[in-house]
């Protein structure tokens, strides 16, 4: 383990911890996923905490996920594209909620515009209307200085739509490369957000079989044409093989005109 990912590991491990059921107040979530997997990695065991409570749950891929074995004959563009889709619904399923409840944005991964640019905007408006739709109490999103480029865009994104927003809503932020790859800068400072854990602990099981539904991305995956590809090292799965979920809060975001 580097020494960036032991500081964070005692950061994150020194927060206080709020038991399972909490996760009810939450009510309906929206989960913004940067990429397929973010979604199981970073909040898993709280989505299948809400829908185990019965409440509503949705997932909103950014990302077409299509750049993590860019080299593969296999697997082209778009069938990486459909593949690491499907895997999505899987882990979406194994966690409780309905094939409907995804929104693909299908923007370019590893590019995922900001919301000044043409198509960021796009992005913006689609998000926007989704949320509207939905309704949601809580968004989780990446941490805002999560160090992956699509994760910060992504946050960024968000934040753009729920300033569209009539209804105020909770924004939680959840920590997927920050485990691993954050300099100090990156992680939060004093004062900057409200942090907690949350004891996923009755649901971690149904967290990691939805982890590992994302196949292409683990080894030994479907994808072994491409020895440069991607894939979750033993060392970062190790962080979300944990009984808890790390979360930053802020203050609920209104239509801000």
């Amino acid at each position: 383990m580097s020494s960036t990912s032991a500081g964070s590991s005692t950061l994150f491990a020194e927060l206080p911890t709020r038991p399972p059921e909490a996760a009810a107040a939450l009510g309906p979530t929206v989960v913004i996923a940067p990429h397929p997997d973010d979604e199981s990695l970073g909040c898993g065991g709280l989505l299948t905490l809400l829908r185990q409570a019965g409440l509503p749950a949705w997932c909103v891929l950014v990302s077409d996920g299509s750049m993590s074995h860019p080299h593969s004959q296999k697997f082209p563009a778009a069938a990486r594209q459909a593949l690491r889709e499907q895997e999505l619904r899987e882990a979406l399923a194994l966690l409780g909620l309905p094939d409907d409840a995804l929104l693909p944005l299908g923007l370019p991964d590893g590019s995922v515009p900001m919301p000044d640019t043409e198509s960021g905007a796009v992005a913006v408006e689609r998000l926007t209307e989704f949320l509207r739709t939905t309704r949601p109490q809580t968004v989780l999103v990446p941490w805002r200085r999560d160090p992956h480029p699509d994760h910060r865009a992504t946050y960024q994104l968000v934040q753009a739509a729920l300033g569209q927003l009539p209804q105020p809503v909770l924004l939680l932020e959840y920590v997927v490369w920050a485990w691993e790859r954050a300099a100090p800068a990156d992680l939060p400072q004093l004062g900057e957000a409200q942090g907690w854990q949350l004891d996923i602990t009755p649901v971690l099981a149904q967290k990691q079989r939805a982890i590992a539904a994302h196949r292409s991305q683990l080894a030994g995956g479907p994808i072994d044409d491409d020895p440069t590809g991607f894939t979750l090292a033993p060392s970062m799965l190790a962080h979300f093989s944990r009984p808890v979920e790390v979360f930053y809060e802020s203050e609920p975001r209104m239509m801000s005109r």
